[in-house]
């Protein structure tokens, strides 16, 4: 019997939860399929708003995978640096056949040099960071490129749970799920994205997130300049 098709889901502290609990929701149910949560060190990891998520592996114990996931968070910067976590990132996506990531994510890919050349999302006030890895900028919720798949900001990681459940198990399958799911997003508000919200509530979001961005651009940066000396590139 072939081993059962292996998703796994690296997490690190600080992460927005929904980037990861949303899409182990929908993925944990793929047929013939085994879904593992792992971290840097194994264990507990805490993510944002004090959520414990219990009985981690160490990225290192996981041999291989056959799709990778890497949530986000405005932490996720932070990671970029972190070269233990980056070296196991780096180590299962480039065996894995899926290299995915959901918001902020896709920045941690791009330090593991997964993303140079290829399109990516990410979340859209921080989209722009994803240059600095020589990731191709796409503002689309889910965004594919040969076996990348990459969702923007956080609830656009259960669209792209559904996108890999039809690429992996059928569009049939797929919509099943999505009805027992009671997949659809009705939302009380419609500013979900820049182009949509009203100018005053972006403005004042702009300036709440100014000190944060500026720190997480200086880790990007650095990150991205770490990333391209170990490929030997300028």
């Amino acid at each position: 019997m072939s081993p059962p098709f292996r998703t796994v889901f690296a997490i690190y502290d600080d992460m927005t939860h929904l980037d990861f609990t949303g899409p182990h929701q929908v993925l944990c149910r793929l047929p013939k399929s085994e879904t593992l949560v792992a971290s840097r060190d194994g264990g507990a990891v805490v993510a944002e708003g004090n959520l414990v998520i219990g009985r981690t592996q160490a990225l290192s114990t996981i041999d291989r995978c056959d799709l990778l996931c890497v949530p986000g968070g405005v932490t996720a910067t932070q990671w970029t640096l972190d070269d233990a976590f980056i070296k196991q990132v780096r180590r299962l996506g480039l065996q894995a056949t899926y290299i995915t990531s959901v918001c902020t994510g896709s920045l941690i890919l791009g330090a593991a040099g997964l993303l140079q050349g290829k399109r990516a999302a990410c979340h859209w006030a921080w989209r722009d960071l994803l240059a600095e890895f020589g990731a191709v900028i796409d503002d689309s919720r889910v965004v594919r490129d040969g076996n990348i798949i990459t969702g923007g900001g956080v609830t656009a990681g259960i669209d792209f749970a559904f996108t890999m459940v039809a690429e992996i198990a059928g569009e049939a399958y797929a919509k099943a799920l999505t009805l027992g799911y009671e997949y659809a997003p009705s939302p009380p508000f419609a500013g979900g994205r820049p182009e949509l919200a009203e100018p005053d509530i972006l403005e004042v979001y702009h300036a709440r997130m100014k000190g944060l961005m500026d720190a997480r651009r200086a880790e990007a940066v650095e990150a991205g300049a770490r990333m391209r000396a170990q490929a030997g590139r300028p």
